[in-house]
């Protein structure tokens, strides 16, 4: 706003005591202060009000002024209550630096001035705003120009004073005000915003939801797309389920609570989600020629193509997804499921549009890092072909590839909640390969890998490569009327031999099997003589026509335990 509106405010009661020529500054704020010298409180276009407690002698006048003039001030207002007039030397040291001077009535409050600047300041910057977010926006759908969601939201930061990030839906951020924007939001704050955001979606609570943390409070505002699922193309309608899309979409936080701003504010920033939603969509279209690639590749392999036909295939592949690298790189397959409890839904384009994000890492930042992720569906499965360079010459060691564990730390706490409820999303990761004669038991690998994930409890759940090595894993796929009788028939006699004796053979054949049949380490463990020990182990093959000499019946008890 501008000092000649405060001064054609009645109410204000404003009188103009210096300064005439320069009543068109605008003013960008205002600062109340007492200091002599309160230049460190000042950043330039401030209306300046003092109850001149600081003016002791006719000699202060000069140097305060001078130093509001320094500092950029666009106008100062001296109440009269402190001695009944504005002095005149401030009125002569105005009128020098040519700093417009209100005298400010007795009867009227600093609080009501400020109020009223901070009243129209806000409006006109949100006006303002307004009009370049839609400007930004024309342009965007018009062709790839306007500068992304990072102009957006430099423009909140310096026009609304709004600290704002893009985060994906597991808290990755992928826009951020400023170029500090990563080191302003805290790294372990993003996941919970992303959870609180999915939570508050699958709940059906209205945007913009609040978020109270010991950093401060956020309100998150949905961002989503226009369309029916991940991956359908342009025209598309409005997702009859909010689970088509809930689990892609991603979300504007913004250091603030939204929940007393004016309907216009809000509108605001809604509009800002529509722009950055029409960035997402055109992103999401650029990843039409990985999936494409991920997809010829997926089918060579599934249908057993000749390793010279998928080897062909992958050296096409390899340029886009790795630009500059010169030979084919080492692969990984990573494999993934997202089901709904009692739906119908077709699960494969969720899944591939969450495993292109699951699959980045979570410290980068940008949409870029997703461009080097190739992911094809087949049915309910999204499959990933994850490319990983080789090392550079002379360098010893093997690739690192992905681990599942380091995965699911990523997205458990998020997705979790997203996912609350009625849904679940395992993953299996196989291990590495360096040809295409590999990529075949790659792909089986993963997807066994990702069986024994969903054989595990928990919204979010993994599986490895290391992990299929183990025996025990292959328990969960016994059919459960197998395992019951085959549990039932070993332990069942020990445990009513308990119950009624309190004799603790289940402890005592857990201890026995852990320490290798070691008579001696057994007692030890359980605090009992040998002979004690000798006894228990000799109820325990009596109840139940057992040798626990035998590999063999050794082996029967460690099973039934593990499945029981």
């Amino acid at each position: 706003m501008r000092l000649r509106a405060l001064l054609e405010t009645g109410t204000l009661g404003l009188r103009l005591l210096a300064g005439e020529d320069e009543l068109d500054r605008t003013v960008r704020g205002v600062m109340t202060t007492d200091l002599r010298d309160p230049s460190r409180y000042l950043s330039g276009g401030e209306l300046v009000l003092t109850g001149l407690a600081w003016h002791r002698r006719p000699q202060d006048s000069e140097p305060f002024v001078r130093i509001l003039v320094q500092n950029g001030v666009s106008g100062l207002a001296a109440g009269e209550a402190e001695f009944g007039s504005v002095p005149k030397d401030l009125v002569v040291a105005c009128a020098r630096h040519r700093l417009p001077l209100f005298a400010v009535d007795e009867a009227v409050s600093f609080a009501s001035i400020t109020e009223h600047v901070v009243r129209q300041v806000s409006g006109e910057r949100a006006g303002d705003l307004a009009a370049v977010v839609e400007r930004h926006r024309k342009l965007m759908t018009a062709g790839p120009a306007g500068g992304g969601p990072e102009v957006v939201l430099d423009l909140l930061g310096s026009d609304l004073d709004l600290r704002a990030w893009v985060l994906s839906p597991t808290g990755r951020r992928i826009a951020g005000a400023g170029t500090d924007g990563s080191a302003t939001l805290p790294v372990p704050l993003r996941p919970a915003l992303a959870g609180e955001h999915l939570a508050a979606v699958r709940s059906g609570r209205r945007g913009p939801y609040r978020l109270v943390t010991q950093a401060g409070t956020y309100s998150l505002f949905p961002i989503r797309s226009s369309g029916s699922r991940p991956g359908a193309g342009a025209g598309r309608t409005v997702a009859a389920d909010i689970r088509e899309t809930v689990l892609s979409d991603w979300l504007l936080a913004v250091e603030a609570d939204a929940g007393d701003w004016p309907a216009e504010r809000l509108d605001l920033l809604q509009g800002v989600t529509q722009l950055i939603a029409v960035e997402r969509e055109r992103r999401d279209a650029a990843r039409t020629v990985r999936r494409r690639l991920a997809q010829e590749v997926l089918e060579l392999v599934q249908t057993a193509a000749p390793p010279a036909e998928v080897a062909a295939r992958l050296r096409v592949a390899a340029p886009v997804l790795l630009p500059g690298l010169g030979a084919a790189p080492h692969w990984q397959v990573v494999v993934a499921r997202v089901e709904w409890e009692d739906s119908g839904l077709d699960s494969g384009p969720i899944t591939q549009a969450l495993l292109e994000e699951i699959l980045v890492d979570p410290q980068s930042g940008g949409p870029e890092p997703s461009d080097r992720i190739a992911v094809a569906h087949a049915g309910e499965e999204a499959v990933a072909l994850v490319p990983l360079p080789s090392l550079p010459d002379g360098e010893d060691g093997q690739v690192q590839g992905l681990r599942a564990e380091e995965l699911l730390a990523a997205v458990a706490e998020p997705l979790g909640r997203g996912l609350d409820g009625d849904g679940r999303l395992t993953i299996g990761v196989s291990a590495v390969v360096h040809s295409a004669e590999g990529l075949r038991g790659a792909l089986e690998e993963a997807r066994h890998a990702r069986r024994v994930a969903a054989a595990r409890t928990g919204r979010v759940c993994a599986a490895g490569h290391q992990e299929l090595a183990s025996h025990v894993l292959l328990l969960p796929f016994v059919p459960d009327d197998v395992r019951r009788a085959f549990t039932a028939r070993l332990l069942d006699p020990l445990r009513d031999y308990d119950r009624r004796h309190r004799a603790e053979l289940i402890p005592t054949l857990e201890a026995f099997l852990d320490s290798d049949g070691s008579w001696t380490r057994c007692a030890g463990r359980l605090h009992l003589h040998v002979n004690t020990l000798r006894y228990r182990i000799g109820r325990i093959e009596q109840l139940t026509g057992r040798d626990l000499s035998r590999l063999e019946d050794k082996l029967d008890f460690f099973l039934a335990l593990r499945m029981s």
